[in-house]
């Protein structure tokens, strides 16, 4: 079998250094063995196209990658967002990274596709004049800039509102898959920054309140600090000063504004914190958030004794070590696209599909591989909504 011989081996040392691994881990990445790995590094033997590509896959590059001349430059590889998000918490998981690199390149196909349709119906971004310092007073207008009523609200009502003002809403998988979370990392959402279309990505949850807090959270980030930001579940209940805190208050303001709470009785609050959820039913269904979004709401306003927020905390976590993670389902496989990477990247997809502008392979690539019989399944369940 043919030989590639002009590898850049310097570029796969740089990809190694990334991770903390040494290049000599590599030969089970390659599907080689250690004396033909040691071949290819010590004696300028080539690896098959195959065997690069496993390479390429490992590390989230094309394989031209590997075949160009010359050192990495770093800029040019990350973005400025990347970057920032890395800084932030460099104890970021590989699989994270890549995941990051994915969304990243998801935009870049969105904002192509937009630009090639010419869609005078779709809002650019344009963030809302904010108050600085007075995070009461800018969440009070970003709700009046989401547009959000009285009406009953979940995680996917909130997702349309922020779309509407020019950004992309992505939800991770529940399944194990490129586009997973892992279960087991901590990491909550992120935002991705930027003044022409910004991403925001919230993980997968049991609980779609906390979907919607965590999208509120990084929104805040976005029009408050105006930065890319990456957040670990502790960072969702920060109450010490500083952005964190700054964006759990935004969110809380948000999802559950003062007048809100005119609805809660005190005197009707129970004795037992195990029966809070059952007491704050209808305001968790009307609102789309968790018990624990409106009991801080409370607590900020003097409602609420601090010892009885903890008691409900402490409680709520140990309840939730018995809770059964279902994952997710891939009963629909068709519309596992829409729930992942919004309505609008998806009928832009569509959209671009109808006009020509891209090919079914290229679509199906964009809708995370979908099969061609799904996609236009698809089509059809996007026409019907």
């Amino acid at each position: 079998m043919e030989r590639i011989q002009a590898i850049n081996r310097s570029r796969i040392e740089w990809c190694c250094a990334e991770l903390g691994m040494v290049p000599e881990d590599l030969f089970g990445v390659a599907g080689v063995s250690t004396e033909r790995w040691a071949e290819f590094w010590h004696d300028d033997v080539g690896l098959t196209f195959n065997q690069l590509r496993k390479l390429a896959d490992y590390f989230g590059r094309g394989v031209l990658f590997f075949l160009e001349p010359g050192p990495v430059a770093p800029e040019q590889v990350h973005t400025p967002q990347f970057r920032t998000l890395a800084q932030q918490k460099p104890e970021l998981s590989h699989r994270l990274k890549l995941l990051i690199e994915r969304v990243e390149r998801q935009r870049a196909v969105f904002l192509s596709l937009r630009e090639d349709l010419d869609d005078a119906l779709w809002t650019p971004f344009q963030a809302p004049d904010l108050p600085v310092g007075n995070v009461a007073a800018a969440a009070r207008q970003a709700r009046e800039w989401l547009g959000l009523g009285e009406d009953r609200h979940d995680f996917e009502s909130y997702r349309k509102a922020v779309e509407a003002k020019g950004l992309l809403v992505f939800r991770t998988n529940g399944y194990n898959g490129p586009w997973q979370i892992a279960k087991e990392s901590p990491v909550a959402g992120f935002a991705l920054y930027d003044a022409q279309c910004p991403v925001i990505v919230v993980k997968k949850m049991a609980a779609e309140a906390a979907q919607a807090f965590t999208l509120m959270h990084e929104l805040a980030h976005v029009l408050l600090h105006k930065t890319s930001w990456i957040d670990d579940d502790s960072d969702l209940r920060a109450t010490t000063q500083g952005r964190e805190q700054d964006a759990n208050l935004f969110a809380g303001l948000v999802l559950v504004p003062d007048h809100f709470l005119a609805s809660i009785k005190d005197a009707d609050r129970p004795e037992d914190v195990a029966a809070f959820n059952e007491w704050l039913k209808p305001q968790r269904k009307a609102w789309g958030v968790s018990t624990e979004v409106i009991l801080r709401r409370l607590l900020a306003v003097g409602r609420l004794p601090q010892a009885t927020y903890q008691a409900y905390r402490a409680w709520s976590l140990e309840a939730g070590k018995n809770k059964k993670d279902e994952g997710g389902t891939r009963m629909y496989r068709h519309r596992e696209p829409k729930h992942m990477f919004g309505d609008r990247f998806v009928r832009t997809v569509l959209n671009s599909l109808s006009a020509r502008r891209i090919t079914l392979a290229k679509a199906s690539g964009y809708l995370d591989g979908l099969k061609i019989t799904d996609l236009h399944e698809l089509e059809r369940h996007c026409a019907g909504t």
